[in-house]
């Protein structure tokens, strides 16, 4: 883990405060609209680079595993985020999108780093990565028409729109980046990408609260509820990996890849998918930030608890019982 992954929360922090800060600056705040669209998707043109999808098939290999964690993520996971964000955000039905948003769309970068904290099986969590994306970017959309198309919140041009965008565009370029580049040029340029994402990423945070402090401020009590409803989701679900792990009789690294996959969310997609599928609801973007600033301290406290599960003997034993 280096320094810039381990600084990624403060870095994060630092932007949205700078953003904050530059607010009052409309020469700033009035001309950020497209720059947080080119930052957004310069970050996921790294991303897809980074992606190997032509080992697509790897992610089958372990079906226990495979099946486990899609059904935690893509079945589970939007059920019980609705209900909770239906119970404390009830009434700011922006800050639910962005919630729902950010909870249904598991990590595809930082979640490694967290997996091998943990000591988990990075091969495994690997594997799960490509099927991970591909599933987020197909159900992403149709969870938020089956959940919030009766309120009239969703327009289907804009997020067809913003899928081809922010989602398409950046994935056809880095294809055809993968096909006409050598082995050599290919990962200098995939390597370039990935230490910039956090840079991309924070670009776009700046330019989303220099551009909507105001509104930030306006609406502060909202976006702070959203860390209750994202706390009981880390816990109830840090649960239940380790009670279905100790049910299924996984091995520890596989608990721990399990663990941090279904724990991780993927909150740079959503929010690019977010800002433009939903023009005149920046709350919904602002919640998408503040979601990383409390995710990856939790990921990093659960990583330490998975290697205190370990060493304590409590999971073998518990395993052993089944």
């Amino acid at each position: 883990m280096d320094l810039v992954e381990k600084l990624e929360p403060i870095i994060i922090f630092s932007a949205v405060i700078v953003g904050l800060l530059f607010s009052n600056i409309d020469l700033i705040a009035q001309n950020t609209d497209y720059l947080i669209n080119i930052f957004l998707c310069l970050m996921l043109y790294g991303l897809f680079l980074e992606v190997p999808l032509k080992d697509l098939k790897d992610s089958f290999k372990n079906v226990k595993f495979t099946s486990t964690s899609l059904i935690i993520n893509f079945i589970w996971t939007p059920l019980f985020g609705y209900f909770i964000g239906s119970l404390f955000l009830k009434g700011n039905v922006d800050v639910l999108i962005g919630f729902f948003m950010l909870i249904l769309t598991p990590c595809t970068d930082w979640y490694l780093v967290f997996t091998k904290l943990a000591k988990g099986d990075l091969t495994l969590s690997l594997s799960i990565l490509p099927i991970n994306l591909v599933l987020q970017i197909i159900l992403l959309p149709i969870y938020l028409i089956l959940f919030f198309s009766s309120g009239n919140t969703m327009d289907y041009t804009q997020l067809a729109y913003s899928i081809l965008i922010v989602i398409v565009i950046p994935f056809i370029a880095a294809q055809i980046t993968k096909l006409l580049l050598k082995n050599d040029l290919k990962e200098k340029a995939t390597e370039l990408f990935t230490n910039l994402q956090i840079w991309f990423l924070s670009l776009a945070v700046f330019c989303i609260f220099a551009s909507q402090g105001e509104l930030l401020f306006a609406n502060l009590d909202s976006v702070v509820k959203i860390f209750i409803p994202l706390i009981i989701f880390f816990i109830v679900n840090v649960i239940l990996d380790l009670l279905l792990s100790e049910k299924i009789n996984f091995t520890y690294q596989e608990y721990a890849s399990l663990t941090m996959t279904t724990l991780a969310r993927n909150s740079p997609l959503a929010l690019a998918i977010a800002i433009n599928s939903f023009p005149g609801h920046e709350l919904i973007s602002i919640a998408l930030v503040i979601g990383p600033l409390i995710e990856l301290p939790v990921l990093y406290i659960v990583s330490k608890f998975c290697l205190w599960v370990k060493g304590s003997g409590l999971f073998f034993v518990c395993k052993n019982n089944f």
